[in-house]
């Protein structure tokens, strides 16, 4: 969660479950109450989208983890800003690919330093990537307004 400056305040990771088959999935009222609590005016997502490769079993799951997100920000009257990889990325700084993809921690850590312990392990990649799409939706909503 940021500031309406731009000012780190919060991250949650995204909440899931794991279903009985161990399937992984996203927490619609985990974070419905995230998205209620925060009093969010906006949230920026990245735009993604099942690869003609993927399974049947992982397309739908891209689909249901967007229709969650999408759900829960219209229940709750918060507009979904969707960010394309490429934009994001550039604006951060973090070359297209998955060979860089540890070079996120890198740019969060620089750019939040207070928050640093937020990106110290590898497995907080996702976290870091979350904050720098998020940075990037409201610095070009700012610049736009």
């Amino acid at each position: 969660m940021f500031s309406a400056e731009g000012q780190l305040l919060e991250v949650h990771d995204m909440p899931w479950t794991e279903e009985p088959n161990g399937r992984k999935i996203t927490n619609a009222k985990l974070l419905a109450g995230i998205v209620f609590r925060s009093h969010a005016g906006r949230i920026f997502c990245e735009f993604v989208a099942s690869r003609p490769t993927d399974g049947v079993i992982q397309a739908f799951s891209f689909g249901r983890c967007r229709g969650v997100i999408e759900g829960v920000a219209g229940a709750h009257d918060v507009r979904v800003d969707f960010l394309t990889p490429p934009v994001w990325k550039r604006f951060a700084g973090v070359p297209p690919g998955k060979d860089h993809k540890d070079v996120a921690r890198t740019r969060a850590i620089a750019r939040w330093p207070a928050h640093a312990d937020l990106f110290a392990r590898k497995c907080d990649i996702d976290r870091a990537e979350a904050c720098l799409i998020g940075d990037c939706g409201l610095q070009r909503m700012l610049a736009s307004a």
